[in-house]
């Protein structure tokens, strides 16, 4: 399909969306409805691996761990055969997104051959193994130090949306790091005035499976109870909708990305929403 000729723009109004990368995402879906939004506002991707780099690995025979802090944030095991696994599946899916936004005529760009993201990798983590703490020295997982909004502004500024892998980049090469908080300083960075996190859940619960205790909304003041609430990877979430608040934007929505149109259900409070 050809692309859509469209003007450059001023870029205001940005929404950020991280689309998971764990298994039951419908990424067709999601890029359909990405592209219907495109047309109206300016748009940054950010995007999850882990479901395609799972795959790759089983292929390969490479084993897959997680890593879970003392204060229970889990986080996948990246040594460096691992860490080379994640970076080719994160540019599988990265064209992917780019490809599917086109074929919908929405012009896009993938910024994967400079990472944006600025990382910092530590040395040596301390992991809670079977019950049991251990210290990891050969983790390719980091911390996000820096943004360079400049490379994201200018594909906004040509009407394009960007797409960024949650990859950042380090002294010591490529780094795997949260895709979620990844959004948070994107969005941050470039002044973003919504991010919309979709995962394969609805939002976040005070007893998970028990619908009767979905949260619909949770303001700056409860964060603490609400992370209190979260389990597993739903911790992560939590902490990266109090990053983007603080960094300023008005609105952070959970949402299921496993529905037909996820983005617009979740930007119409289908989700958990986190204000300031």
């Amino acid at each position: 399909m050809e692309l859509r000729v469209k003007t450059k723009m001023e870029v205001q109004n940005t929404l950020v969306v991280k689309l998971g990368g764990g298994a039951g995402l419908d990424l067709s879906a999601a890029v359909n409805d990405l592209a219907t939004i495109a047309r109206e506002r300016p748009l940054i991707i950010v995007h999850g691996v882990s479901e395609r780099m799972a795959q790759l690995c089983d292929e390969r025979g490479i084993p897959v761990e997680m890593l879970t802090s003392p204060t229970g944030h889990s986080s996948r095991y990246t040594p460096p055969a691992v860490r080379d696994v994640f970076v080719e599946a994160a540019g599988q899916i990265n064209t992917e997104i780019v490809d599917g936004l086109r074929e919908q005529g929405i012009s896009a760009t993938g910024l994967t051959d400079v990472p944006v993201i600025h990382g910092e990798r530590k040395d040596a983590i301390r992991s809670v193994v079977h019950g049991r703490m251990r210290v990891v020295r050969d983790d390719y997982t980091g911390s996000i130090t820096t943004v360079s909004n400049q490379p994201i502004l200018d594909v906004l500024a040509q009407a394009e949306v960007a797409v960024i892998p949650p990859l950042a980049w380090s002294d010591d090469g490529l780094l795997n790091i949260d895709g979620d908080r990844a959004a948070a300083a994107v969005a941050g960075a470039v002044s973003a005035a919504e991010l919309v996190i979709l995962s394969n859940v609805r939002g976040l619960y005070r007893n998970f499976g028990d619908e009767n205790s979905f949260v619909r909304g949770v303001s700056g003041s409860q964060l603490e109870q609400a992370m209190g609430w979260a389990q597993g990877r739903m911790k992560r979430k939590i902490l990266s909708a109090q990053e983007a608040l603080n960094n300023g934007l008005s609105r952070v929505v959970i949402g299921d990305g496993r529905v037909a149109t996820p983005v617009s259900l979740a930007l119409n409070g289908e989700g958990t929403v986190f204000s300031a």
